[in-house]
């Protein structure tokens, strides 16, 4: 039996953070009911190329970008605008423990499905809205995009090389992590239900979750009052701790403590370095960091990405590669770990997407079911949470209800 087993959550989210944190939990095992737009479903349904290829190569309505965040789901359409759209979501959210929604700032209000009126017909929901800015504050009524948030939060000073321009990250890192913190609090609301029988309202907001990613580099500004800047790929408290090109490519080196220097140095015949009480400790070398690098570069780019990893790894200095992401899905140890799920698609059979890093011993993950079609699932959700029958399936259809 998987973790969340028998837990029912209603996901009216659309687009990241909060599909993702309704993914994770149907990982956990949960009952995940994803309710979308009629004819039009979830955003991202559109976004791409790249959308699946069916079993003859052309591409069908399912974007890439949609199939990394709503496995596990059941699909169904209703259309919010309606009242009798809004009366079967409430119905559903009546019976269920969780509710995801990510509209802006009272949007759900005007159709009766905020919180204080869903908690009026479940007081153990446990309610959890993901915005850009919050619930309140000056900010809270503007729309929020992870690119903003990244620019706004301090991320985008700190990322990039120091004399470029600032850089978001490779990712929508924002709407990530959002979700992760989505599906964390989530969880620790539902503890606190165990032993008080009551839900909760939970108020995620972008920007939050951004300014929380600046983690040690928060610090550096709060208690030493220094700003940060950008640094390129080097580490403001670690030296050397970064990329250096070699003979044919690049390598990183990690080095994390004064041991680790040593040994580094020995490996790449350059002793007289870690007996240099310039460098000997890392405070001394990140003081001295220019000179340094200046002096490690030449003998780094004397020999082969390959020599530099074989002579390190076998010293214990912690290095690596720079894989592109067809690397990444060839490396031994992620095919170890699993790190891929083949999972079966109406549209495209074996259907290959990205794994979860979850690994429980006593309950295991339920990454079973791949991302929905627009729809799949209406009528026999309907029918089995609501009891509708099939006349009445049929009429709301016909009136575009569904």
């Amino acid at each position: 039996m998987s973790a969340l087993h028998g837990l029912k959550v209603l996901d009216l989210s659309r687009v990241l953070a909060g599909p993702l944190a309704g993914q994770l939990l149907a990982d956990l095992g949960a009952e995940v009911t994803k309710v979308e737009r009629p004819g039009e479903g979830d955003d991202t349904r559109r976004w791409g190329p790249p959308f699946l290829a069916d079993e003859d190569g052309a591409a069908t309505p399912e974007s890439a970008y949609y199939l990394s965040a709503n496995r596990g789901k059941a699909s169904v359409t209703i259309d919010l605008t309606r009242p009798e759209g809004q009366a079967l979501v409430r119905r559903l959210a009546a019976g269920s423990d969780v509710v995801i929604e990510n509209f802006k700032r009272g949007g759900l209000a005007r159709y009766g499905l905020d919180y204080p009126a869903l908690k009026a017909l479940n007081p153990r929901l446990v309610y959890c809205s993901i915005t850009g800015f919050g619930q309140d504050g000056p900010y809270a009524d503007r729309p929020g995009y992870d690119l903003l948030v990244q620019g706004m939060s301090g991320l985008m000073s700190i990322t990039g090389e120091a004399d470029g321009e600032p850089m978001k990250t490779g990712v929508a890192i924002t709407d990530l992590c959002t979700g992760l913190y989505a599906a964390l609090a989530i969880l620790a609301a539902l503890a606190h239900r165990e032993h008080s029988g009551e839900g909760q309202y939970i108020d995620l907001a972008l920007l939050d979750v951004a300014t929380s990613l600046l983690s040690y580099q928060a610090n550096n500004y709060l208690v030493g009052g220094r700003v940060p800047a950008r640094m390129g790929n080097a580490h403001p408290s670690i030296v050397p701790y970064q990329v250096f090109a070699t003979a044919d490519g690049h390598l990183l080196l990690a080095v994390g403590n004064d041991g680790q220097f040593r040994a580094f140095c020995e490996a790449a015949a350059c002793p007289g370095l870690a007996s240099d009480e310039r460098y000997a400790g890392n405070r001394g070398r990140v003081a001295h960091r220019e000179e340094l690098i200046a002096r490690l570069a030449p003998v780094l780019r004397g020999r082969t990405t390959a020599d530099w990893l074989h002579r390190l790894e076998a010293a214990g200095v912690p290095c690596g590669p720079i894989n592109t992401v067809d690397q990444v899905f060839a490396d031994p140890q992620l095919r170890h770990r699993g790190m891929v799920l083949e999972l079966d698609h109406p549209l495209a059979p074996g259907l290959r997407l990205l794994g979860n890093p979850i690994r429980l011993s006593g309950t295991p993950l339920a990454c079973r079911r791949a991302p929905p079609r627009l729809g799949a699932d209406t009528g026999r959700v309907l029918a089995e949470r609501l009891g509708l029958d099939e006349a009445e399936i049929r009429r709301l259809r016909a009136e575009a209800v569904i």
